[in-house]
């Protein structure tokens, strides 16, 4: 039978979820060796046919999957012949035997970086330097896209950076977002692809986007890009953005290179691109954790978007229903859900702190606020361990939150109304703390209602 804390069977069924996609359970998966055959998802590779292995990549995820390579390979061969530059935030920064963690970001801040400049130069220098003997070993995973900058000429790092939060706050979805960023960088698009002079590239991907577009995940380095410039412009007219906002040279490049569109260099030979993990592996052992915890699963699946406020609602509505039509002693419902939605930051002088998971998780507590929770516990969280720039992973909202809220007189939609979620569940409880997770594959919501 469920637990009568509904919030702690929330939290373990939320992080069996996050542990299915750990990456180093990922890569285990994915990568073998025995002796001299080393077997990259079914492709097989005779150890003494190769030179040397280069490992480079960027991500959330990308110290785990470092670590696993090295892990699989073994140790000889990693101090043999492996070398490489990973890119990840700095939290996540550790000691490999061959592999550098490159810290290209501070914790928290989602956006690119002279830091992670730097390691993308890195990155690009070893890959150019490969021969047809080698192998490339490409690691991405969410967030790659600010790990890996690389303006393209005619453009600064500050440029990037304001493009980046113009459209990270008018509310882009990461599609979007993607677009833009393929189009001012010289390592997204596939450009990284084309500074391999490996015979042969192997990228693991983990993804962190709806329906898992090579193209669109850490805005698809080793992947022909599908979109245009025009495109890309399009996405700044729909935000209505101009300068001095987004700088006048964003679009003096966009336009240019739509005026008079180059002929896209020839895509490499010998890539190959596959997802090892996705939001719908972490969902899967998230409806096993459930169900043996004794509750009856409804699943929303992994391709759940949308205005998080709006999301939050309709799923307290789900839990509402549910509450009303369970009969004593039936077993609780638990309703899971995957994907990534939004939120529009409102224009406000008070200060404030969230993210999309913590407004969420308000949002559904805010519908509730008058009805009350009881029975209900909605938990919305990143699998990554971020939830916007906080040190949170997001929010779980329960009768014991709304009990400490009205002790404080705290009123949820004055925090909601300012994107100020995180302030909020800072005094009454709630805020799921786990620090980095080594995955990333967009959020996981399980939301629990007891008899």
């Amino acid at each position: 039978m469920p637990h009568q804390d509904l919030s702690t069977d929330a939290r373990a069924i939320w992080q069996a979820g996050v542990h299915a996609v750990r990456a180093e359970r990922l890569v285990r998966g994915a990568i073998s060796r025995e002796g001299d055959r080393l077997t990259i998802c079914g492709r097989a590779f005779q150890l003494s046919e190769l030179g040397r292995i280069a490992v480079v990549g960027a991500g959330k995820a990308g110290a785990g999957m470092a670590a696993a390579v090295e892990e699989a390979l073994g140790d000889d061969l990693v101090d043999e012949r492996v070398s490489g530059c990973v890119n990840v935030p700095a939290d996540c920064v550790r000691s490999l035997h061959r592999i550098h963690l490159h810290a290209a970001r501070p914790p928290g801040v989602n956006e690119p970086t002279a830091e992670g400049v730097a390691g993308s130069q890195k990155i690009l220098e070893l890959v150019g330097g490969l021969s047809d003997r080698d192998l490339c070993l490409v690691l991405i995973s969410g967030g790659g896209s600010a790990l890996l900058p690389a303006p393209v000429e005619g453009l600064t790092l500050g440029d990037k950076q304001a493009v980046t939060r113009f459209l990270m706050e008018a509310g882009a979805t990461i599609n979007e977002l993607n677009t833009v960023r393929k189009h001012l960088s010289a390592i997204k698009g596939g450009n990284l692809a084309r500074a391999i002079r490996a015979g042969h590239t192997s990228t693991l991907v983990i993804s962190d986007v709806v329906g898992d577009p090579l193209d669109i995940i850490a805005s698809g380095p080793t992947v022909p890009d599908r979109t245009t410039p025009a495109e890309a412009l399009a996405v700044l007219q729909k935000f209505g953005a101009r300068p001095p906002a987004v700088p006048q040279a964003v679009f003096d490049v966009l336009e240019s290179a739509a005026d008079k569109p180059a002929e896209p260099a020839p895509f490499p030979d010998g890539i190959e691109n596959h997802v090892i993990g996705n939001n719908a592996v972490a969902l899967s052992e998230a409806v096993r954790k459930a169900k043996e915890l004794g509750y009856s699963v409804r699943s929303l699946g992994s391709d759940n978007e949308g205005k998080a406020s709006a999301v939050g609602r309709d799923l307290a509505e789900l839990c509402v229903t549910a509450r009303a039509e369970i009969r004593p002693p039936g077993a609780g419902v638990c309703i899971v859900s995957g994907g990534e939605p939004i939120v529009e930051l409102v224009k406000t002088d008070r200060p404030r702190k969230g993210g999309r998971n913590q407004q969420l998780a308000l949002a559904a507590l805010a519908r509730l606020w008058e009805d009350g929770m009881h029975g209900i516990a909605i938990l919305s969280g990143g699998t990554d361990g971020e939830d916007g720039p906080t040190d949170a992973a997001g929010a779980c909202a329960d009768s014991q939150v709304v009990a400490q809220a009205l002790k404080l007189n705290l009123e949820p939609r004055d925090f909601l109304s300012i994107n100020d979620a995180y302030h909020f569940f800072e005094k009454a409880g709630g805020l799921i703390k786990t620090g980095p997770t080594q995955t990333n594959v967009m959020d996981l919501r399980v939301a629990l209602v007891s008899p």
